[in-house]
């Protein structure tokens, strides 16, 4: 089954307005970080997105933040819907770990604790065969699942920043909210 046909299989769920909701923030997290890439020099950024908007961290200030995050939403109202779609999302992490995972397990299966050494061989083929094909997968499923390109009515309501300490005496951390309303 190909991601295309898995994604119309369970439209009714994608289009669940929650769920919609959070995959145009998600959309609109990447194409905010994908503006303020090509504006901050060296730009180290997650997100996260929710149903209400996303948070962003990393060392942006608020006005960069707020520039990015309106010229993705202007961006992507005029059809640049492949801004939704980024290489370092988390869908890519874990269609990797699930895809790597699942190689190692496969070749690993029904083997014997003195086989195991023979077919490691096999395993790290397979393995690097996932790797060669999950980061293309998991764009798709996100194109397809986990983001929303089109935004609808999807309207930012306001930005906030704060600053949060790591554990263990680590540097601050800024976090800038981006809380939506519509989508």
């Amino acid at each position: 089954m190909t991601v295309e046909r898995l994604a119309e299989a369970v439209q009714p769920v994608l289009r669940v307005p929650y769920i919609r909701r959070t995959r145009r923030n998600h959309g609109l997290e990447h194409a905010t970080i994908h503006i303020l890439s090509g504006r901050v020099a060296h730009l180290r950024m997650a997100g996260r997105s929710d149903s209400h908007g996303f948070i962003l961290m990393g060392e942006a200030r608020t006005e960069q933040i707020e520039g990015a995050v309106r010229d993705a939403l202007r961006r992507m109202r005029r059809g640049e819907h492949d801004l939704a779609v980024h290489p370092n999302c988390g869908t890519n992490l874990v269609t990797t770990g699930l895809m790597v995972s699942s190689a190692a397990l496969l070749g690993m299966t029904g083997a014997s604790r003195r086989s195991l050494w023979d077919r490691l061989p096999t395993v790290f083929v397979l393995v690097v065969i996932m790797l060669l094909f999950a980061p293309s997968l998991g764009m798709e499923i996100q194109r397809t699942m986990t983001t929303e390109g089109d935004l609808g009515d999807l309207e930012i309501v306001g930005i906030t920043r704060r600053e949060a300490r790591l554990p263990f005496g680590g540097a601050p951390l800024t976090i800038h909210r981006v809380e939506t309303s519509g989508g």
